[in-house]
């Protein structure tokens, strides 16, 4: 029997140069590598059944897209091997109607938020214009559950109109109607933050919420403008979510209140910023992968 410490699936063309920087800094540390794609699926699956291939660990960042790799997951939980980010707790982490209720009565500072049915379950919205002025104008109409990159989010809506329009589009989602949120500015930047949760190590960067585009930020950074609140929520979510992975998004508004606005992101885009401008820094990268090499180790 072969057996590898990791095993990864994926089906984004851009997850390759994040899979080959993880291959390097494991195997770098002796530890051996396994990859699975659309076209050895079948291959693994056999040689699993047979006993002639067994993963210590494995991170699945292709089911979610393409259902054909759940029987590699049904495999692996089988032998008992341990699953990154398994789906059954990620389905409800990722869910933003079952987590926004759940971080309110975990006291999290969140946006003003009404939550709706989906148009499916009520095509009648109980909502008014009262509860839009709640709001204030522009607010954000965000669905529940599929909204990676942003997709499907209304940043500038207005009316009622609007609110029904995306429920009609996405008719089996439920919404969440929200304010928007202006951070404050801090070094001529937004102070919008992008933070990682690695296996057990919080990562913080600066994130533009219009430019997608990232910034490290230091420790003299957090230290001067008193972002520690950065640290403590990641960590607070991390122990709600119990998952090894996730970003979540951060603003600093005005009376130096810390809210959170977007919760659990558990598919994290790994792109490198030396490779694309809008990705993430490689040192962030970097850290992330080590984070999971030291967990994959310990196993």
């Amino acid at each position: 029997m072969q057996i590898f410490d990791l095993a990864v699936a994926y089906t984004w063309k851009y997850d390759i140069e994040f899979i080959n920087l993880i291959e390097k800094l494991f195997q770098k540390n002796g530890l051996k590598t396994f990859i699975i794609y659309k076209q050895n699926i079948h291959e693994v699956a056999s040689l699993l059944r047979q006993r002639k291939l067994l993963f210590k660990a494995y991170l699945d960042r292709a089911s979610d897209e393409d259902p054909e790799f759940e029987i590699i997951t049904k495999l692996l939980i089988r032998k008992r091997c341990y699953l990154i980010n398994p789906h059954k707790k990620t389905k409800k982490a990722t869910d933003k109607s079952y987590f926004h209720k759940k971080l309110l009565r975990k006291n999290f500072r969140l946006p003003k938020t009404f939550i709706i049915e989906s148009f499916d379950k009520s095509e009648t919205l109980y909502l008014s214009d009262a509860n839009l002025k709640e709001l204030k104008i522009p607010f954000i109409i965000k669905p529940a559950i599929f909204s990676g990159g942003g997709q499907g989010v209304v940043k500038d809506a207005s009316s009622i109109e609007q609110i029904q329009t995306e429920r009609m589009k996405g008719h089996n989602e439920k919404y969440l109607i929200q304010e928007k949120v202006h951070p404050v500015k801090l070094e001529n930047k937004r102070a919008w933050f992008r933070v990682f949760w690695a296996f057990g190590k919080v990562i913080p960067t600066w994130w533009d919420d219009h430019t997608h585009i990232y910034h490290t930020l230091t420790k003299e950074q957090i230290a001067k403008y008193k972002l520690q609140q950065l640290i403590k929520i990641t960590q607070r979510l991390a122990r709600v979510a119990n998952i090894d992975y996730f970003s979540t998004e951060i603003v600093l508004a005005k009376n130096h209140q810390f809210i959170l606005i977007d919760y659990i992101n558990d598919q994290c885009d790994m792109r490198l910023q030396s490779l694309h401008v809008d990705g993430v820094p490689d040192v962030v990268v970097t850290q992330f992968i080590e984070q999971m090499r030291r967990k994959v180790s310990a196993l």
